[in-house]
């Protein structure tokens, strides 16, 4: 497997490549009033407004700092995989924002081994890449945002597709 690595404070995180959409230069975001605090803002990607969540804030409680090499990984959210999920759900721009995003890792699958620990507040980091005496966490898309979170940070179609699974 293809994973993208990406720095948080001197810990090293990984994505599956095939969730990556694109990697863009940090870019001015509009700020999101009242929005949790791991939300960095808001910019119009293409002519769609595109969520950015700030990582480092996220796992580590720290701003990712205004560096030359900090990145927005646009990824395809589809929210969590619940029972009774839709499988086609339509995906969502997300970004993802962190430092020196500049390393792609290729893994073989002897390498993934799953987490001693889980952590119920971080439900998005999934397995372990031992690789050369590192440890790499990957983080998992698909459960980065509670469910309440993604009614009101998600565009308004993806919303109802949740709400409509939600009350089943």
């Amino acid at each position: 497997m293809l994973f993208l690595l990406l720095n948080i404070e001197n810990e090293r995180y990984a994505l599956e490549s095939q969730e990556v959409v694109e990697i863009l230069p940090l870019v001015v975001l509009k700020p999101v009033p009242h929005a949790p605090e791991y939300v960095a803002g808001v910019f119009n990607y293409r002519g769609q407004i595109v969520t950015v969540i700030d990582m480092c804030y996220m796992i580590q409680k720290k701003r990712c700092p205004d560096n030359l090499s900090t990145r927005i990984v646009l990824v395809n959210y589809r929210g969590n995989n619940r029972v009774g999920a839709s499988e086609s759900q339509t995906p969502y721009l997300l970004g993802l924002m962190a430092q020196r995003v500049v390393e792609m890792l290729q893994v073989a699958d002897a390498e993934l081994v799953d987490p001693v620990i889980q952590v119920d507040s971080a439900p998005y980091l999934g397995k372990m890449i031992l690789n050369d005496q590192r440890m790499i966490q990957c983080i998992q898309i698909e459960h980065l945002l509670l469910e309440s979170s993604q009614v009101y940070l998600l565009p308004e179609n993806h919303n109802i597709e949740l709400l409509e699974t939600l009350n089943q």
